[in-house]
């Protein structure tokens, strides 16, 4: 079975694409969606994460997600501690899950795969990218946050150039319509390179 990566900046649109792929029949793993899950779940990543930032990071039992953006989106190094507990546990998580699965191929949608340097876990990587304003409008529209706060987030992510030259495909996501042709494009080869 080939394993996609599926990445791209805050609010470049992964979810769009990784849900155009799910109607082509690919199974898709969400990582931020079960990040949040074991982080609520799991008890030894709980500990990891009290231990790191303090007993406020969980309110009655339940991720203190405000807190703990304000934290890890203010320190670099916080935030790398971060991840360095609940991706891991992402990672057997979802290599579990793809074990279960009955697809050509699987994707893994992951914000930060190039930052936490696990390009080499995926045989392809797709990078979905979308210009820096449309990116802040659809934040915005999304999330209760200010323009500030997203800039700091975006500056904690590398450069879709950066990203770019490490990735096997790329969707542009300004219109939709040219997103599902380039994601049934992509679909098309990686069930051809599966056979």
């Amino acid at each position: 079975m080939i394993i996609v990566g599926l990445t791209g900046g805050i609010g470049s649109g992964k979810s769009t694409a990784a849900k155009m792929f799910e109607e082509l029949g690919v199974p898709v793993y969400n990582s931020d969606l079960e990040a949040k899950k074991l982080m609520n779940t799991s008890v030894r990543v709980q500990k990891e994460i009290i231990s790191l930032l303090g007993e406020n990071a969980y309110k009655e039992g339940v991720l203190n997600r405000g807190y703990i953006a304000k934290k890890v989106f203010a320190s670099t190094s916080l935030l790398q501690e971060l991840n360095a507990i609940v991706h891991p546990a992402v990672r057997l998580h979802f290599l579990e899950w793809a074990k279960k699965q009955k697809s050509n191929y699987v994707i893994q949608e992951s914000a930060i795969i190039f930052e936490n340097n696990n390009q080499d876990f995926y045989d392809y990587i797709i990078l979905v990218t979308a210009p820096i304003e449309v990116r802040i409008e659809r934040i915005l529209k999304r999330d209760t946050t200010t323009r500030e706060n997203i800039l700091s987030r975006i500056g904690n992510q590398w450069t879709d150039d950066k990203k770019e030259k490490m990735s096997d495909f790329k969707l542009i996501n300004e219109d939709i319509v040219n997103l599902r042709l380039k994601t049934r494009e992509i679909h098309r080869i990686l069930r051809s390179k599966s056979v």
